[in-house]
C-alpha cells in the first residue's frame, strides 16, 4: 500500500500495523516513492549479517564437538593462472 507523507504523519500507528500485518508500506511525497516502512523481522531478513565468517564458525554448535575435516593432500588441483 502507498501512503502520502502527510497521511503517514497523521496515521503512523496504522502504517506500522499494516507493515506488520500485510508487509512493507511505501511512503510517497509529492507523488514520488521516498521511503518504506517494514517489520523488524523483514528488515533483519534483508540486512546482511555483520559477523565475519570466523565469528560465525566460533558460534557454531559443532565447535568443540571433535569433528575434524581434513583435505586429502594426495590429490592435486589444476589451476590456470
Amino acid at each position: 500500500m502507498n501512503w502520502q507523507l502527510q497521511e503517514r504523519q497523521n496515521r503512523l500507528n496504522q502504517v506500522v500495523e499494516e507493515a506488520l500485518r500485510v508487509g512493507p508500506q511505501v511512503i510517497t511525497a509529492n507523488g514520488e516513492e521516498t521511503a518504506v516502512v517494514l517489520s523488524m523481522e523483514e528488515y533483519r531478513r534483508l540486512t546482511p549479517p555483520t559477523d565475519s565468517l570466523a565469528d560465525f564458525l566460533m558460534k557454531s554448535p559443532l565447535r568443540g564437538s571433535g569433528v575434524r575435516i581434513e583435505r586429502n593432500q594426495d590429490l592435486e588441483r589444476d589451476l590456470s593462472l
